[in-house]
């Protein structure tokens, strides 16, 4: 886990062409995606199309990520982050909880951005797996130059679930992917891209990293 400072980011939707500023609290961040190796160790299950320890997890839901998080949490004494309910809908996020989370999408950007405001935080080829580079695969993770905070793989790779809904009112309760996949062109793989999924739906360039909160 890598420490991010407290900070400001603003978000952009190019859909709604609107914009937003977030105030964030220091927190922990995940210095990779999920790989595979962890998520088996934490749950006994290879969900992934592709198969490699080393590879990030991918194939898994916005539900399986969080189930993740309080799995982990569990297994580490720690106080788990999210309260199931009925309703794929109605899931709480106890943000008193000192155990691990999906980040929100600002600590996603903000984390991405490692300071930086262009597009990206350094040439695409160097610091992610697209389709220009990928051979049209997934990888490794670790395997391109991380950005100034050290995080890897914050674009390319797999897509990152975010906590967020994405817009209740157009979408329901479809959630925030962020980062930019191994097949998505050169466009996608941007600090600003958001793009949203049904939180059951289970992709194959789809995985997550894990956050957790410093202050209760």
């Amino acid at each position: 886990m890598v420490g991010v400072s407290a900070g400001r980011v603003t978000l952009s939707d190019r859909r709604t062409r609107r914009s937003w500023s977030v105030e964030l609290a220091a927190y922990l961040l995940g210095a990779f995606p999920v790989t595979q190796a962890r998520y088996a160790q934490v749950t006994g299950q290879r969900p992934s199309a592709a198969q490699g320890d080393r590879l990030p997890v991918e194939g898994v839901s916005w539900l399986d990520a969080v189930r993740f998080c309080n799995a982990l949490s569990e297994q580490e004494g720690l106080a788990p982050a999210y309260r199931f309910q009925a309703d794929v809908g109605d899931i709480e996020w106890d943000a008193s909880a000192d155990g691990y989370r999906l980040p929100t999408e600002a600590e996603w950007e903000h984390a991405c951005r490692a300071g930086t405001t262009g597009a990206r935080y350094g040439r695409l080829d160097e610091i992610a797996w697209h389709r220009g580079n990928s051979r049209e695969r997934i990888h490794d993770v670790g395997g391109k130059q991380p950005n100034a905070w050290g995080l890897h793989d914050m674009l390319g790779n797999v897509w990152e679930w975010c906590w967020d809904i994405y817009d209740a009112e157009v979408y329901d309760t479809y959630r925030v992917l962020r980062g930019g996949g191994w097949f998505d062109e050169s466009w996608s793989c941007r600090a600003s891209v958001r793009r949203r999924s049904h939180p059951t739906f289970q992709i194959d360039d789809v995985g997550f990293r894990i956050a957790r909160s410093t202050e209760g």
